[in-house]
């Protein structure tokens, strides 16, 4: 076919545009959700429904799709609360959580998909403060898993009411004012001062129990030995003195002098 010079040709314009029209609209007629998540299906804003793993079908220029994770997702969350004592105390907080697919219509009409700042978060900040309220500042660290403990059942209860899965609950991080660390350390080295001094003291009552145990056995030892010496026992040792002094005479007889003097005893 014989065209006039300066005139356009539309069909070689309009078949790639057609082509391209065609390849949008087929790649764009579908969607893929891939495991672990779940999707919904908007169509002008109004929800469709929602899909699982594999591929479905949308209206191309239509339809949107919204996707969701429903692994088990941990977030980390600061907030700050006071204590019984009204010590300002920081904490960091790690939460296990996640949703069921077929709650994923409902989170959406409800919550939303940003559900995890807008209800989690708020939800967090909340009873946190009201289980820190309970617990004074230098008890909140010896009683962490506790604190844990309670935070854990009130927010598992909590966050199921609106559909989410609270799996595990971890205080991560305790944090206080300079002012109560040092008030802490101070107490702590008063404590180990008194711990010393009752030792001491215990180990001086000890030894001075142990002298008069040792005085006491030794009275009641003497008085054993005096109960033991009768008069048989004296008349035994007068008895062995003159045997001695037998045993060292010679057989001369002692000789005495008369007079006025005293008599003494001479030998020959």
């Amino acid at each position: 076919m014989n065209r006039t010079p300066g005139t356009v040709n539309w069909t070689a314009i309009f078949i790639p545009f057609f082509l391209l029209a065609c390849l949008f609209l087929a790649f764009g007629s579908y969607f893929t959700v891939s495991a672990g998540n779940v999707a919904v299906k908007l169509r002008f804003g109004k929800l469709i429904g929602a899909y699982g793993e594999g591929i479905h079908f949308k209206v191309p220029l239509v339809d949107s799709v919204e996707k969701f994770s429903v692994r088990i997702k941990k977030d980390s969350f600061d907030t700050e609360a006071f204590s019984k004592d009204l010590q300002t105390v920081g904490l960091t907080l790690a939460i296990n959580h996640r949703i069921l697919p077929n709650t994923v219509e409902s989170i959406y009409r409800n919550l939303g998909p940003e559900y995890t700042t807008t209800v989690l978060k708020p939800m967090v900040e909340e009873w946190t403060k009201a289980v820190i309220a309970k617990y004074s500042a230098d008890s909140l660290i010896s009683n962490r898993i506790q604190v844990a403990k309670e935070l854990d059942e009130i927010l598992k209860a909590k966050m199921a009411e609106k559909e989410v899965i609270v799996s595990d609950i971890a205080i991560t991080n305790f944090e206080f004012s300079k002012q109560f660390l040092r008030a802490v350390e101070e107490k702590q080295i008063a404590e180990q001062e008194a711990k010393r001094a009752t030792n001491l003291v215990e180990k001086v009552k000890k030894e001075a129990e142990q002298k008069i145990l040792q005085a006491e056995a030794e009275a009641k030892s003497l008085r054993l030995q005096r109960e033991v010496v009768s008069d048989n026992l004296i008349k035994l040792r007068q008895v062995e003195a003159q045997l001695k002094a037998i045993e060292k005479w010679d057989g001369r007889m002692p000789t005495y002098m008369a007079g006025n003097q005293m008599p003494f005893v001479m030998t020959k």
